[in-house]
């Protein structure tokens, strides 16, 4: 049994009101959101793919693949998608000194914004969103990074496409029989979520083109 619910309950949801968990809306959008990359051929597949519904998404990079892969981070923004901060070293907040944790998501922050003022120099400044890896950081480090003016995003609906034990069709069913108006759905565009991501991205994007749904960066 996994600890952690496909689709985030309301109580959790209300316990902690100064998150987004979902967008507020009865249009038919759907904000499809991706953890972990930038990653060779993977990103570059889901931008392709997304690109052939007229998707945008979100994507919480880790910093240190950002500068690993800095051409495909620039990609991500020249094709207008949302980019969005998931520390520099995929920490567990849980496990990290604050002090620690926040200085982590600053230099990721550094070098987000750094690639998107190069791609458009004469744009204004942007909302600084961020994600916990792992969902998991402590109330010091929520406080002060909403002090900071950080968005914390979380989820309505998550695909588990990182678990190699679940199918491709439990992943898919996972999304479509949980995500509404205003779904907030976490996907991996990683190596360890890619088998997975492959098959169930593609049918995610035609299953909800077909129901009318557009697909929204945040």
């Amino acid at each position: 049994m996994k600890l952690i619910p496909v689709k985030t309950p309301k109580i959790v949801k209300s316990l902690f009101p100064r998150y987004t968990w979902n967008v507020n809306t009865l249009q038919k959008e759907l904000y499809l959101t991706f953890d972990d990359g930038p990653t060779p051929e993977i990103t570059e597949w889901v931008l392709s793919t997304l690109k052939a519904y007229k998707a945008k998404a979100t994507f919480f990079c880790v910093g240190n693949n950002i500068k690993k892969h800095p051409e495909l981070f620039q990609k991500l923004i020249q094709d207008q998608h949302t980019v969005g901060n998931h520390t520099f070293n995929h920490l567990k907040g849980w496990k990290t000194a604050t002090a620690a944790y926040l200085e982590d998501v600053e230099e990721t922050q550094q070098l987000i914004e750094h690639y998107r003022n190069r791609s458009n120099p004469e744009s204004t400044s942007a909302s600084k969103l961020f994600r916990p890896p792992y969902g998991k950081f402590s109330a010091a480090q929520s406080n002060q990074l909403l002090q900071k003016d950080y968005t914390i995003v979380l989820w309505d609906v998550l695909a588990f496409d990182w678990d190699r034990k679940l199918t491709e069709e439990r992943c898919f069913k996972n999304i479509c029989t949980n995500a509404k108006e205003g779904s907030i759905v976490v996907l991996h565009d990683s190596q360890k979520a890619s088998k997975n991501l492959r098959s169930v991205l593609p049918k995610v994007l035609e299953y909800y083109s077909n129901l009318g749904y557009q697909f929204k960066a945040l």
